[in-house]
This record gives structure tokens, C-alpha cells and sequence, in this order.
């Protein structure tokens, strides 16, 4: 009763008919059969109570200016995970290690790393405006569409960039980055990066 309290104080509406609660774990794993949509004044993903392990649809804590951890978050989201516009989120650490849809991290003014994002994601895959960002480190490995990290400020180099990208990859208006060494051989899509103006070479 305390969980489902927490949750319909939190969450933007919670049918409690499709949760499912596994008491032999402390804390409690908690599994959703639907979509999450989190109201954009909460500090944490859970609370000392319980741990989400799977949702079915999408989990969205967009726009949550006060969140600094993906702390408790799902290890498996059935849809997408998105996590965009959180201002004050330092780390992926974490985060979901089985997305089927798309993830973003867009306009993460505070993130430093891609640490902690899963090794492959089934949609695409959106870091871009991440100001502070300067390494691809972490990213995943595999990008069902596309990869985005466009306009991140301080990205110096394309080093652990996605092995595989099933879309377009972009790295436009990136105006550190270097190097197009470590981008992926191969691309499904288009391959963009106008306007870097420290490049001088589309070596890589």
C-alpha cells in the first residue's frame, strides 16, 4: 500500500490492476504492464521501498529538473525510456539495460558520460544538446535507427561510438570534435556533420 501510494503520488496516473510485486526481494521489485509517465517535480525514480525491474510500455521522466540518478529505474522497458530535459542529471548509471524502443538523454545539461546506457537499443538512440558531454564512452553498441549527438558543445572525439547504427548518424554542430575516427563503418541512414568547425578531415 505505501508503493502504490508513492506511485499515485508521483506518477501521472498508475493502474494498479497491472502491477505486479515481488516480495522475496528486499527491496520490493516492482513490474508494470503499461506506460509511466512521472510528474516533473519528483527527486527520485522510487523510493527506499522498492525497485522497478520491467515495464512494458514506455517510462518517461522528461522535463524532472530536480532528478540527479537514474537510481531505480527499470532493467528492461519494454518501449521507450526517455529521460530528456532533466537538467540536473549527472549519470546514466542506473538507467534500463534492456530498451526495446528508442532512449534519449537530449538536453541533459549536467550529464558528463554515457556510462550506463544499454549495450543495445531498439530504436533510436538521443544525446544530443548534452553540453557537458565530451566522450561517446558507454554508448551502445547497437542503434536499431538512428544516433543523435548533435550539438553537444565539448564532444571532442566519436571514440565509443555505436558499432552498428540501422538509421542516420549525426554529429553536426559538435564545434570541439575533432576527429571522425571510431564512427561507425556502416550506417543505415544519413551520415551528418556540418558545421564542426575544428575538423579538418572526414578521415574515420
Amino acid at each position: 500500500k505505501s508503493i502504490i501510494k508513492w506511485l499515485k503520488a508521483n506518477v501521472n496516473s498508475i493502474q494498479e490492476n497491472k502491477l505486479k510485486f515481488d516480495f522475496s526481494t528486499t527491496p520490493i521489485m516492482v513490474n508494470y504492464d503499461g506506460d509511466i509517465k512521472f510528474k516533473t517535480n519528483i527527486k527520485s525514480l522510487t523510493d527506499e521501498n522498492f525497485q522497478w525491474n520491467e515495464v512494458g510500455g514506455e517510462f518517461n521522466c522528461t522535463f524532472c529538473r530536480s532528478l540527479t540518478s537514474l537510481k531505480g529505474a527499470p532493467q528492461i522497458v519494454g518501449g521507450y525510456f526517455n529521460c530528456g530535459y532533466c537538467e540536473a542529471l549527472e549519470s546514466l548509471e542506473g538507467g534500463p539495460k534492456e530498451v526495446g524502443g528508442d532512449f534519449s538523454c537530449s538536453d541533459c545539461k549536467s550529464l558528463k558520460s554515457l556510462e550506463g546506457s544499454p549495450k543495445e537499443v531498439g530504436g533510436y538512440f538521443d544525446c544530443d544538446i548534452c553540453d557537458l558531454l565530451k566522450s561517446l564512452k558507454g554508448a551502445p553498441e547497437k542503434v536499431g535507427k538512428r544516433f543523435d549527438c548533435s550539438y553537444c558543445v565539448s564532444l571532442k572525439s566519436l571514440k565509443g561510438a555505436p558499432k552498428e547504427v540501422g538509421g542516420g548518424f549525426y554529429c553536426h554542430e559538435c564545434e570541439s570534435l575533432e576527429s571522425l575516427e571510431h564512427a561507425p563503418k556502416e550506417v543505415g541512414g544519413d551520415f551528418v556533420c556540418h558545421d564542426c568547425n575544428k575538423l579538418i578531415s572526414l578521415k574515420g
